[in-house]
């Protein structure tokens, strides 16, 4: 079950400046940024290690691809299930196949990345 007032997040992207800008955002609004990873191996090692209630993950991580990690960290470890979103910089709708395909939670925009919009990607209202 999630944390509706400290949700436990892993971001992955391969783009160090986004990964710290993102960081910051999103522990001054509420929530724990457990860990960031820059590829898929470190995401997978951290989501298996650290258990996280969501995993933010880019689309595009240089030469590999956030699609295909989606469901690899969703996959549990002993039980344990991260929602995952996906972020991208492109549209929802340049990539709206590709979501509607995935296993993944949802679909954030970086532009729009906020504590709120990680929440009601979700399901789950704010903290307060």
């Amino acid at each position: 079950m999630l944390d509706t007032v400290a949700l436990r997040c892993v971001i992955v992207d391969d783009n160090g400046e986004f990964l710290e800008a993102a960081r910051q955002l999103l522990g001054r609004e509420g929530l724990d940024v457990v860990a960031v990873a820059s590829d898929a191996a470190e995401a997978v090692r951290l989501v298996a290690a650290l258990q996280p209630d969501v995993a933010l993950v880019d689309v595009y991580l240089g030469g590999e691809d956030g699609f295909e990690l989606a469901p690899r960290l969703m996959d549990g470890n002993d039980g344990v299930r991260p929602a995952v979103l996906l972020i991208s910089t492109y549209s929802e709708r340049d990539l709206a196949e590709l979501i509607a395909a995935s296993p993944a939670a949802g679909f954030l925009s970086k532009s729009e990345l906020s504590g709120a919009a990680v929440h009601a990607a979700l399901g789950l209202d704010p903290p307060p």
